[in-house]
Parts: structure tokens; C-alpha cells; sequence
């Protein structure tokens, strides 16, 4: 049973990590259209929003993983 406790309490971790990740790339890609708007450079928050978005399938991945250990 700890096992399973063990898994629950890093799948509600990363559930937190998952949305506050869509939060910031949804952040970060406003940010980018803004950017754009007023013909500002972009290079420094494309490269950040790759970033972030690497780490968000990261995160989704993790969370799949976490899943498929409680439903085999």
C-alpha cells in the first residue's frame, strides 16, 4: 500500500507541476504575440518558450508514467 501512496503523492506533485507549466506557457506565448506586435526582438523568449515547453512534455510524460504504475 505505501507504493501506492508513495506514486499518488508524486502524481499530485506533478499534476501541480503540469498546470502551473500551461500557465506559463501560456504566459510566455502572450508574451511572444506582444513582443511581435510591436516589432520587438523575439529571439530571448522563443528560445524560453522552447524551454518550457520541453519541460512541459517533460512533466506529461512523468504524469503518464505515474498513471500507468497505478493502472497497469
Amino acid at each position: 500500500m505505501y507504493y501506492k501512496d508513495a506514486i499518488m503523492d508524486e502524481l499530485r506533485q506533478i499534476e501541480l507541476d503540469v498546470v502551473e507549466g500551461e500557465k506559463r506557457l501560456a504566459e510566455l506565448k502572450a508574451y511572444l504575440i506582444e513582443l511581435k506586435r510591436l516589432n520587438e526582438d523575439t529571439t530571448k523568449v522563443q528560445a524560453e518558450l522552447e524551454v518550457a515547453r520541453k519541460n512541459q512534455l517533460d512533466r506529461e510524460q512523468s504524469r503518464q508514467r505515474l498513471l500507468s504504475l497505478l493502472h497497469p
